[in-house]
């Protein structure tokens, strides 16, 4: 049965019978952090397995100081940084894991070594076609997915980004040793204070090595629980699956053996075979615009209609100030031709008309301005089959719902306010035990529903809210919620899995200047009332955070925007509960986009303008469309004639 430490707070499962049935699916998100470079730092940090794994590699190879290296699953950057001492001019390395990218360029600048590290998912990462001599996949990095069609997915990415006949070169257990060598349990101190227990087992299908690390600290107790496995290629299932993906002249260059700095448990790094093989040859490569799609149509909400979100229930003078701004930053960017839309009468018609047209979607007021409609304006676009800015329908739809979303970011281990849901169709509420709380629409976004009253004190206070909400949003379920009063951040990324994310500087809401009888919440008057308190009083700062915090709430923004499949950029809220306790507000997979909105002020915290930050989410945009066409021309069969 699962249980907790008292003094460390970490989940023990205690003995387990069967470790493949605890193995997450996707380990390898959260198992490369600080307590990797302990638990493995006898292997990974030692200076003299990376002198003479690049020994091996330089003379395998023959690589000149010229050629272009990719490191692929780079971890702290040990391979790219010594290949870089070592005189090679052009190295990136790419991982997963933002702790360990991280790691690696606090390092490349403290040896004032030219290496660019950047985060990226192995079987999807964005680089030129053609932009690499030479691909290095080092210390044992490959065989981590569940099914082996990722990892052709990961040597078909390494194919498209070498050049013509470029270099592979993969470190890898070798599966058919390890069958027979494994140790099945295993303990060693990492430090002074801190000692590892290991168990390993082959999977049911005999094909991954399945290895459990509970780590333990003398005084706080269990400090992980942790499981990873990875697949056991033989030579000659390797040697096929490379055939596969269209690799040739493939060389086994002897076995590589590690020493460990506490001469102990060497796992799946006690023996591995060091292989070469060579890309296919490509024709010469067109070379591609720098901007992929210059014919852009702008999608705008239509201020002709009414708007129920907005004051008075149509667009203000406020509203088409913030368009016109719009028109001047996106008229700075170089090399894009822009056309706007904003009639909704006449979509359809417009949307024909650009059959050759990129939408830039910016119409989060919905179609018609019907903000439960807001789905609807990508599913149009899918339909003209036009591509498009930011979120599809699906991850639009869920995340509109507040409970939903709540519910997905508990399955990941995401903090969540407490939260009670309140069916329309149940005439009677259930009322929070414990006061205050946030009464608030299941459905809805722009704080609609949520206004100074919405934070109640009492049973009574409660009822009456509930009551206002009916009328205000007939129909709709409605969240009853403990209130958070701790800070309150926002996240804001920009990107896509793959090919990176431009992360903000985050944001804090200040509510210091704000009348103290009045509720702390970003409530409705806060966005759409500029004769109230709230749209006056409340600021907005850089945070004020410490680096461990930040990660933290990084990590779970990154998580939630690949889960809930978001899409070029997507705004992550959290707020502290009276303990200190982080916990997810809302997601917004398609945030305000407006010259004042959260975005903005968050790219302004990192020195950018209002032009700079439209340019990026647009640059994200057609770079991720312009991939998907990529792969799907490399994937596309040619089909032969038959006379």
């Amino acid at each position: 049965m699962e249980q907790k430490t008292k003094a460390s707070g970490a989940r023990t499962l205690g003995p387990v019978p069967d470790l493949e049935h605890h193995l997450p699916a996707e380990w390898w998100r959260s198992l490369f952090n600080a307590l990797y470079l302990k638990t493995d730092g006898d292997v990974v940090e030692n200076d003299e397995n990376t002198g003479r794994e690049i020994d091996a590699l330089l003379t395998a190879t023959g690589l000149d100081p010229n050629d272009r290296v990719l490191d692929l699953c780079c971890g702290q950057g040990r391979h790219a940084l010594e290949l870089a001492r070592r005189g090679m001019k052009k190295v990136v390395g790419i991982d997963r894991s933002r702790f360990l990218v991280s790691l690696a360029r606090k390092r490349a600048r403290a040896l004032a070594l030219e290496v660019k590290f950047r985060e990226g998912d192995a079987r999807k990462f964005s680089v030129p076609e053609s932009s690499f001599d030479c691909c290095i996949v080092m210390g044992n990095s490959f065989g981590y997915f569940d099914r082996e069609e990722d990892d052709l997915d990961v040597l078909a990415a390494v194919k498209r980004a070498l050049r013509s006949r470029g270099t592979l070169v993969l470190d890898l257990m070798d599966g058919d040793w390890m069958r027979q060598n494994f140790e099945r349990r295993s303990w060693e101190w990492i430090d002074e204070n801190q000692f590892v227990c290991r168990e390993r087992s082959l999977s049911s299908d005999q094909d991954r090595m399945i290895s459990r690390e509970v780590v333990v600290h003398a005084e706080k107790g269990v400090i992980a629980d942790q499981f990873y496995a990875e697949r056991l290629y033989s030579r000659g299932r390797i040697v096929k699956l490379l055939e596969d993906a269209g690799f040739s002249d493939i060389r086994f260059h002897g076995a590589l053996e590690a020493v460990s700095t506490r001469n102990h448990d060497l796992g799946m790094m006690a023996h591995r075979n060091f292989i070469t093989a060579v890309a296919p040859p490509k024709a010469a490569a067109k070379r591609r615009r720098d901007v992929p799609y210059p014919e852009v149509t702008v999608l705008l909400g239509d201020p002709r209609l009414p708007d129920g979100v907005k004051r008075n229930g149509v667009f203000n003078p406020e509203d088409l100030d913030t368009v016109n701004r719009l028109k001047e930053a996106l008229g700075e960017l170089a090399g894009y031709r822009f056309h706007y839309v904003d009639n909704h009468n006449a979509l359809l018609a417009e949307l024909k008309q650009r059959s050759s047209s990129f939408v830039f979607n910016l119409c989060d007021e919905g179609y018609n301005n019907d903000a439960l409609k807001e789905l609807h304006v990508p599913a149009l676009l899918e339909m003209f089959e036009l591509p498009y800015s930011g979120a599809g329908p699906a991850a639009l739809g869920f995340c509109y719902n507040k409970a939903l979303v709540r519910a997905a970011a508990e399955s990941f281990d995401i903090p969540v306010p407490l939260e009670s849901y309140h069916d329309p169709d149940d005439q009677g509420a259930t009322l929070p035990s414990i006061f205050p709380a946030l009464i608030k629409p299941c459905l809805g976004d722009s704080s609609i529903g949520i206004t100074q009253h919405a934070l109640v004190s009492s049973i009574e206070e409660a009822v009456a809210y509930l009551n206002d909400l009916r009328a205000l949003v007939p129909g709709r379920p409605i969240l009853v919620q403990e209130f958070l009063s701790g800070a309150e951040f926002t996240v804001g990324l920009i990107g896509n899995p793959g090919q990176g994310y431009t992360v903000l500087p985050l944001l804090e809401v200040d509510y210091s200047r704000l009348d103290p009888t009045l509720p702390k919440i970003l409530s409705y008057e806060s966005k759409w009332c500029p004769d109230s308190p709230y749209w006056s009083d409340i600021a907005y700062r850089r945070a004020e955070i410490d680096d461990d915090r930040r990660r933290e709430l990084v990590d779970w923004s990154i998580k939630l925007f690949e889960r809930l499949g978001c899409r070029d950029y997507a705004r992550m809220d959290f707020r502290a509960d009276a303990n200190g306790q982080l916990k997810l507000l809302e997601v917004n997979p398609n945030p305000g986009w407006c010259w004042d909105g959260k975005m903005n002020l968050m790219a302004g915290f990192a020195g950018m303008r209002y032009a700079d930050m439209l340019k990026l989410v647009l640059e994200a945009a057609q770079n991720r469309v312009a991939g998907a066409e990529e792969r799907s021309k490399e994937q596309t069969p040619v089909r032969q004639a038959v006379a």
